[in-house]
């Protein structure tokens, strides 16, 4: 089975259908009162992939294959972090989730990067492409780490 054949089906069976559009007003709200501001791509985003969740592990392709949770609100709380790292690579970072059940956030810039946000950077790919790195367990590429700067 082809990498872009197994992501396909696994998206499908976690309830992501092609045109899929879910409305974004109530993540919207409750985030721009944290002191987030939704743009445009995580707009599109999520209306396409928000609510989404991925419950398996397992071996991947250049990592291991974790949970992952397409839902802004669990990046509640986390506006300074988002900001900081936002402002140290130019952009503006928005949260949509949650990798390895809350070890992890994940933020998309407005250019449609998804990024693992943390104690480290790193960028898993745009769109549906990096949803697929998600999904298969490729590593994403690390940008900062602050513990490798100390």
């Amino acid at each position: 089975m082809s990498r872009l054949v197994e992501a396909a089906e696994i998206l499908l069976r976690a309830g992501w259908t092609p045109g899929r559009c879910v409305d974004v007003s109530g993540w919207r709200a409750r985030l721009e009162e944290d002191g987030f501001v939704m743009h445009e791509a995580a707009e599109k985003f999520l209306a396409e992939f928000g609510g989404l969740t991925f419950e398996y592990g397992g071996p991947g392709i250049s990592r291991a294959r974790e949970p992952f949770e397409l839902d802004p609100l669990l990046g509640l709380g986390e506006e300074d972090r988002f900001r900081e790292w936002g402002e140290l690579i130019g952009a503006s970072l928005f949260p949509i989730g949650e990798l390895d059940q809350g070890r992890y956030f994940l933020g998309l810039d407005g250019a449609g990067e998804i990024y693992l946000v943390a104690d480290w950077l790193a960028r898993f790919g745009a769109g549906m492409s990096g949803v697929e790195s998600l999904i298969l367990g490729v590593a994403p590429e690390v940008l900062y780490d602050r513990f490798q700067q100390l």
